[in-house]
């Protein structure tokens, strides 16, 4: 994933061009932080990153391996939930911390309910095994997801508004989002089409639900119990 948004990068900074600054694209208010905090932030996250695996190895703690499964995550993460996908199945289902059908059963849960999709981690450190499981899980899984995100946000803050008027960041950025809407059509394919739909009868069920989302308006809670109540009875 780091790749494919690097070489998206690259790729916006040659082929794209700066996109035009509007009044609409002027904060409506400014959060100050000095420069010492986002340096202090940057450098957290960067040890974390780097010494959480390294930490979860030497120890063979189950609580700092599921901070660190976590943790790399949503550090990893660009431009959206759903990209999350891929990262959480491989450090959760693959090495055996989820089974795979819990993993799919908390993603259609997550789409019924409001919020961002960085909260799917809670199911899945609630259900984890072999460590910490239930509330204290759910805890740490959630809050190891975000920390990431928090971390850059303030590390990269006091510098923001000099960077992203900046014409060659602007063109790497518009490369980027438009990356992340490869990464969401491959998170669309594996891991939720590959493992959901698996017979002629999935696919109408998922058929159905798209129409249902997009032609109907259905809300999403709606069509998730829909799904759900079609697939006891048919699959």
């Amino acid at each position: 994933m780091f790749g494919a948004m690097a070489l998206a990068g690259i790729a916006g900074f040659f082929v794209c061009r700066s996109p035009s600054t509007t009044e609409n694209d002027e904060p409506r208010f400014r959060v100050r932080l000095r420069p010492a905090v986002g340096w202090l932030s940057l450098a957290v996250f960067v040890m974390l990153l780097a010494g959480l695996p390294i930490f979860a190895v030497f120890t063979g703690n189950a609580t700092v391996g599921l901070i660190d499964t976590f943790y790399r995550a949503g550090s990893f993460v660009f431009g959206g939930g759903h990209v999350v996908l891929p990262l959480l199945q491989a450090e959760t289902v693959q090495t055996g911390l989820v089974e795979p059908g819990a993993f799919l059963a908390g993603y259609g849960a997550a789409q019924a309910v409001p919020g961002p999709l960085f909260t799917f981690a809670a199911f899945l450190g609630a259900v984890t095994t072999g460590g910490p499981s239930g509330l204290l899980g759910a805890s740490i899984a959630l809050l190891a997801i975000f920390l990431p995100s928090a971390l850059l946000v303030m590390g990269v803050l006091p510098f923001w508004e000099r960077l992203r008027r900046a014409p060659r960041v602007q063109r790497v950025l518009t490369g980027v989002n438009s990356g992340v809407v490869g990464l969401l059509a491959a998170a669309l394919y594996d891991p939720v089409f590959t493992a959901g739909v698996t017979n002629a009868a999935s696919l109408v069920v998922a058929a159905l639900a798209f129409v249902a989302l997009t032609s109907w308006k259905t809300p999403a809670w709606a069509v998730v119990l829909g799904a759900a109540g079609a697939g006891a009875l048919l699959l």
